[in-house]
């Protein structure tokens, strides 16, 4: 799910950063920097592992600031297809799950990739997966276990539109602001384990209901 992505860079230190050590200026620009961002076919920087090389600082003319030519890890979460993952229900909605690991909320599990015979509660805006005759709500906030399926990833840098017959000035744009940069797609994982413990707890349900049921029948309603 983590890994390590080795990078080169540039890095600007304003004058104010003067006064830290250099690995520690370092350090805070390229978290500054590179920290909670996607990279295309990289994945999303969490923060620097470490640093490999550090140049001398170079300081143009007006500028002030110093300029260090860096090569550093950075810590990159990108699950390779077919990890299993625990995360929580985040939402839900006819098109799917959606989940969050905190962190990361772009992860979503479509309706056709759910398990047979769950269908969409739309009172309570949840998914429930019908396991012999039992309702398995995927209620908000619950733990779940999922197989990522596949990873996307979407160029959200500004772009320039083919320019109009007639107008001088490029059309500047951004790309559609509701792509996420990175996103993954995903099976909901239920494997042996998991399924023993669903037949647990309907084993259990069960037991309370028939003891419950026996109680009241010798000794009348406990709760009256």
């Amino acid at each position: 799910m983590f890994n390590l992505a080795e990078m080169k860079d540039t890095i600007k230190i304003e004058p104010s950063g003067f006064r830290k050590k250099k690995a520690q200026a370092i350090t805070d620009e390229i978290n500054r920097k590179y920290a909670n961002k996607v990279l295309q076919d990289v994945g999303l920087c969490i923060a620097m592992h470490d640093i490999l090389y550090a140049s001398e600082g170079f300081i143009h003319h007006g500028d002030g600031c110093s300029y260090v030519t860096v090569r550093f890890r950075l810590v990159i979460f990108r699950p390779f297809v077919g990890e299993i993952i625990t995360g929580k229900i985040r939402s839900c909605n006819q098109e799917g799950v959606r989940v969050t690991l905190g962190f990361f909320d772009d992860i979503f599990i479509p309706y056709h990739y759910l398990q047979d015979n769950s269908e969409f509660n739309a009172d309570e805006q949840v998914w429930v997966w019908m396991y012999d005759e039992n309702e398995m709500f995927m209620d908000l906030d619950e733990t779940i276990r999922f197989r990522v399926e596949s990873e996307q990833f979407f160029d959200t840098s500004p772009s320039v539109r083919p320019k109009k017959e007639g107008v001088d000035t490029p059309d500047l744009s951004a790309n559609s602001a509701k792509q996420a940069p990175y996103s993954l797609t995903n099976l909901p994982y239920v494997g042996q384990k998991d399924m023993n413990a669903v037949v647990l707890a309907n084993a259990l349900s069960e037991i309370r209901t028939v003891a419950s049921e026996s109680i009241t029948a010798a000794f009348g309603d406990y709760r009256a």
